[in-house]
């Protein structure tokens, strides 16, 4: 595919990543082109590609869109796209820029040049009547543009500053052909079927109510599901020598002052007064961590020492980025704190890596590793930082793991490992995180004591497994399509009655359930059977469905219909040892 550069120049693309974001980014561009003729009071910020698709944020003024309106502007673009404009770029000075863009009424535009540097050249893109600001590459014809779609519109601060106007953000996707676009709606069909969202609702799992946005409220099945989380999340970490705390909600500001949190991420701190001073609702665990280390003196022998939490933690987040159980205000991260020595570090990380592994495996999912290094905004010294990244690389490289270096994106006190795990759909999901600390012990003057007497300070490592466990409940959810795995169901069995004359025999066997420690229902309703197994296996997404008639009840057995359609009969202790040792082994 040939594409046009901003000096003017015409080359292939290098290869299919290249000729995607160049689709994506001209379709950016004739969207713009649409909605201009569409609505020509219009005025254009940013409107790049983006890892499916392109979005553009515009300001509309009063003007509210409907779902008719997105389908005027892709029918409009199609129109440009059968247009065959030749899309041709010209370069300006920095004042040229802010003229031509000032004379167009792009106030947006003019501001954006505001922030270039004062010897800034600026190229520009011109299709027709339409003209835009960008250093492409581009496609050289509208035409070249086939398979693409307008699928949604949002809100969108101008520079992402709440303080800004909120603009309109119009999303589409864009492919090279119209088959990778059909598979990707297909896609997001399955997606919106598998939505944690309408899912978690169906099922009883969660809610959010008005009177708390971005506080979830977990239900009776879900607090069963998120229980049988933590249930694993304690085995496998005390089966590993860790140890459980639980720390404050509340600690002083002085605390997140010395952590460094106060300055790298008060923005998103909740706050309160207390006795006439500053205290902060924690968004993170670490210094409470910290705190349970610095608490009694250490030897060399105590190390390494792993310290795990769950702990509910609060970030302030903005009203629209508010997501389900994707994004939201509170939730509980599944914390661990190891304090170790030097020597220690490679060993250390490689366990970590290993029990991440292990907890992907469990639940199917793949992932890759992504290695990200010293941001700007950063604390600590260079050699710090650079015994802590290679501490990292040697883990990863010990272990033969490929993985990408994502350059700085660490934390402001360390650099870290992510864990990106792919779903059912092939969705990419960030989850676990390995971050090497030689920052907070410092900070605090953590030490111990080692074999010569000698104080020495501990090297810290912050990570987790599934993240926010709320989070990780929203993924799996679609994961699994709320079909979750007999262990892990919030209603692992439910008793289905036939007949009111099998009532007796039904309670028989659910109680017998429950003496098991089966989590499981009764159905008695005056309905149809064959009503009651659709909404057990369609709705509740039951693993197994118990059914009990007059036969069954005669014969002392029970009839299993499983999840999949399948039936069987067997006797009440057969059935109740095979969905124990399913509850047992985890599977």
């Amino acid at each position: 595919m040939k594409i046009i550069m901003n000096d003017g120049t015409v080359r292939e693309c290098e290869d299919k990543a290249e000729e995607l974001h160049v689709i994506r980014h001209t379709a950016a561009h004739v969207m713009a082109q649409a909605i201009k003729r569409l609505y020509p009071e219009s005025m254009f910020a940013y409107g790049p590609a983006t890892e499916k698709g392109f979005y553009y944020d515009v300001d509309l003024g009063e003007r509210k869109l409907t779902d008719e309106d997105l389908s005027a502007i892709e029918a409009e673009m199609r129109k440009i796209v059968k247009e065959n404009l030749p899309i041709k770029p010209f370069i300006l000075s920095r004042s040229e820029a802010v003229a031509f863009m000032e004379e167009r009424g792009e106030k947006y535009k003019v501001e954006h040049i505001g922030d270039l540097a004062e010897d800034a050249v600026i190229s520009f893109y011109k299709q027709g009547e339409y003209v835009d600001m960008c250093v492409g590459p581009h496609l050289c014809y509208t035409k070249a543009l086939k398979a693409f779609k307008v699928t949604q519109q949002s809100g969108a601060y101008w520079k992402n500053d709440k303080n800004n106007k909120m603009l309109t953000r119009i999303n589409g996707v864009a492919f090279s052909t119209q088959d990778e676009l059909d598979a990707y709606m297909k896609l997001l069909e399955e997606a919106e079927k598998r939505d944690h969202r309408k899912i978690g609702k169906e099922m009883g799992l969660f809610m959010i109510c008005e009177e708390g946005p971005g506080f979830p409220f977990f239900l009776p099945k879900g607090m069963a599901l998120k229980n049988a989380l933590i249930d694993y999340w304690r085995d496998i970490h005390t089966r590993d020598n860790y140890v459980e705390v639980s720390t404050p909600l509340i600690m002083n500001r002085k605390l997140w002052e010395t952590s460094g949190h106060w300055d790298h991420y008060k923005d998103n701190m909740y706050s309160t007064i207390i006795d006439d001073e500053t205290y902060c609702i924690k968004p993170m665990n670490c210094p409470g961590g910290v705190m349970v280390y610095k608490s009694r003196p250490h030897s060399y022998r105590d190390l390494p020492m792993r310290v795990g939490e769950l702990g509910l933690v609060h970030r302030h987040e903005l009203k629209g980025a508010l997501h389900g159980l994707f994004r939201v205000r509170c939730f509980t991260q599944d914390d661990a704190h190891i304090f170790m020595r030097k020597d220690q570090i490679t060993d250390e990380i490689m366990g970590v890596v290993h029990l991440i592994n292990e907890v992907y495996e469990k639940f199917g999912f793949k992932y890759f590793i992504e290695l990200s290094t010293r941001p700007e905004d950063s604390m600590g010294s260079d050699e710090d930082w650079e015994a802590a990244t290679n501490g990292l690389k040697n883990a990863l490289e010990k272990l033969g793991l490929d993985y990408i270096v994502n350059e700085g994106d660490g934390a402001f006190y360390g650099p870290k490992i992510d864990f990106h795990l792919e779903d059912s759909l092939g969705r990419t999901w960030q989850c676990g995180t390995i971050q090497l600390d030689f920052q907070m012990p410092l900070n605090f003057g953590l030490e111990y004591t080692d074999e010569n007497n000698e104080k020495q300070r501990p090297i810290m490592i912050h990570r987790v497994c599934f993240g926010s466990i709320e989070r990780f409940i929203g993924i799996l959810t679609e994961h699994f399509a709320g079909k979750f795995p007999t262990w892990l169901a919030p209603v692992q069995a439910k008793v289905l009655l036939v007949s009111e004359k099998s009532s007796e025999y039904a309670h028989k066997i659910y109680g017998m359930l429950r003496d098991a420690k089966i989590r499981c229902e009764i159905d008695e309703r005056n309905e149809k059977i064959g009503y009651m197994i659709r909404e057990a296996q369609t709705v509740d997404r039951v693993p197994y469905m118990v059914i009990i008639g007059q036969k069954e009840a005669e014969e002392g057995l029970v009839s299993i219909r499983s999840r999949d359609g399948s039936t069987v009969t067997m006797t009440p202790d057969e059935f109740i040892a095979k969905i124990t040792t399913e509850i047992k082994d985890r599977i």
